[in-house]
């Protein structure tokens, strides 16, 4: 019939991205059992959840909810406070978009801030570490790139006092003739 044609949504799992900001680690996770993510469902975002419905080694484990996205794309919104789908006018500073020019207002789709069963990915961040490691995400260690750069930041870090010395704890990045071309 003319050109006409079927458009398939294909129902896949819903997916964990789970972040643990001590070691730098994150790892996305399929959760192929609905029940597990019942948990999380009805609350907000920045709510801080018991991870122990997920699993054996999550025992806990407690976690904050941080955003998602829902089976479209569309990314959870904090503040408002619906679990479908709104049309705001957003402008710069807020989060889900970004002006091309300056003054620009667009006016985009995002979701609520309350979880629900559309959701395709979850972010979630460990708060509170549980009794077993889980592996790819606590037992290992990401180094950071860059270290602080302001004295205060470098204090807090190494757990110096006001008098100590902070420029012997100057995390410096070593730069090679690439880098020096750009600056």
């Amino acid at each position: 019939i003319g050109n006409s044609f079927i458009l398939t949504c294909h129902d896949s799992s819903p997916q964990l991205n789970i972040s643990f900001p001590a070691t730098g680690c994150q790892k996305l996770i399929e959760v192929d059992d609905e029940r597990k993510l019942r948990t999380f469902y009805e609350k907000r975002m920045a709510t801080e959840v018991a991870a122990d419905p997920l699993g054996d080694e999550w025992k806990g484990y407690v976690v904050r909810i941080s955003g998602g996205n829902d089976k479209q794309g569309f990314p959870m919104k904090q503040g408002v406070l619906t679990h479908g789908r709104v049309r705001l006018l957003l402008s710069k500073g807020h989060s889900c978009y970004r002006p091309r020019r300056t003054g620009e207002r667009k006016r985009k789709s995002v979701r609520g801030c309350i979880v629900d069963a559309n959701l395709s990915v979850l972010n979630l961040v460990i708060v509170k570490k549980g009794e077993k490691d889980i592996p790819g995400l606590t037992d290992s260690t990401v180094p950071r790139r860059l270290g602080p750069k302001r004295a205060s930041k470098i204090r807090k870090l190494f757990n110096l006092a006001k008098e100590d010395d902070v420029r012997q704890y100057v995390v410096r990045r070593p730069l090679t003739k690439e880098d020096t071309a750009q600056l």
